[in-house]
């Protein structure tokens, strides 16, 4: 989110289903679709299939059809399949301390909050020539509510649109630039094929809020401190995801879902550096690794992004609402 920090790099056993091995088998088949299309090839192009003339010859030309498109099937169809996936030691935790609270400026106050960290371990098979597949994090915001409170004046809000009005059930969390995947840097792996043994490496993420609020009301020229009240409450859903770049078939391995809070009090007479307090809990509920899957929104694959879906409204105790900063 803009209210976002710099995302700091930082870089569970669940076993899958055996490997298949029907490569020995696939290779058999194969080989006799081969033999029979280059049976039936010889005698449609030497008219050997019948006496009855071109009709025996177009059943032919049909039959090599049907075989050479059968062989291309085979050939072209991914042996990456979710059993054959290995994922284990994931962990989901979000640092077991307080939101810290910073009052260095005359215009902004600002916090901190302790970090969201996913990691986990992956085994992927042999990859096939010709294909590239991706491992890796991606993240949507399936909730928001982001309140700042200026004593009886009223209340600044970044918003996004399309999920509070119910339009859609998640918007990307992406980094902006690498959709859909969180990030590319320890976020993600790419194994291009053809490679000759399994792959192992592991793919971490991590996420918190590292926001700037004003002391004062963000649509006067004034800069009386009247902030009395901060209050955030999000939720996101995480997904560990292996995806075939040239088909973008996606092969679901984890989700993951975890939401942050933050209450904040304050009281603007008093003097800089001693005003805002955190209230409520001080520490975080921790994320929740689900024992099933569960499927991605489109919303969450692509642009926008929250950062450049979300709007900043003034919401006066009298009158109407306004936007301060609109979506990008």
């Amino acid at each position: 989110m803009t209210a976002r920090g710099k995302k700091k790099r930082i870089k569970g056993h669940r076993p899958a289903g055996g490997r298949v091995d029907s490569k020995r088998k696939g290779a058999r088949d194969t080989q006799g679709l081969q033999l029979k299309g280059a049976q039936n090839r010889s005698s449609w192009e030497t008219g050997t299939l019948g006496s009855a003339g071109g009709r025996h010859d177009h059943v032919g030309e049909d039959l090599y059809r049907d075989v050479m498109g059968c062989i291309q099937s085979i050939a072209c169809k991914s042996r990456i399949k979710r059993e054959n996936i290995v994922v284990y030691d994931v962990s989901a935790t979000i640092d077991q301390c307080p939101t810290t609270i910073e009052e260095n400026s005359p215009i902004v106050l600002r916090y901190k909050t302790p970090y969201f960290k996913a990691s986990a371990r992956v085994v992927m098979p042999p990859v096939p020539r010709n294909e590239t597949w991706v491992v890796g994090w991606i993240q949507a915001c399936t909730q928001m509510e982001f309140y700042n409170t200026y004593s009886d004046i009223g209340m600044s809000s970044w918003e996004l649109p399309e999920l509070r009005d119910g339009q859609v059930r998640a918007i990307s969390d992406s980094d902006g630039v690498s959709y859909p995947w969180y990030g590319n840097t320890t976020e993600t792996v790419t194994l291009a094929g053809p490679t000759a043994k399994p792959s192992r490496f592991t793919v971490s993420m991590n996420d918190n809020f590292y926001p700037s609020v004003t002391w004062a009301v963000p649509v006067s020229d004034s800069n009386v401190p009247l902030l009395t009240r901060i209050k955030r409450d999000q939720s996101f859903t995480t997904w560990l995801v292996a995806l075939n770049a040239g088909t973008k078939e996606k092969i679901l391995l984890q989700t993951i879902k975890w939401r942050m809070k933050v209450d904040i009090g304050v009281d603007p007479s008093r003097p800089l550096g001693s005003r805002a307090t955190l209230t409520g809990r001080l520490q975080q509920d921790q994320p929740r690794v689900l024992t099933r899957m569960e499927s991605i929104p489109p919303n969450a694959l692509g642009r926008p992004n929250a950062n450049d879906a979300q709007v900043l409204m003034w919401r006066p105790k009298r009158g109407a609402p306004l936007v301060v900063i609109p979506s990008k």
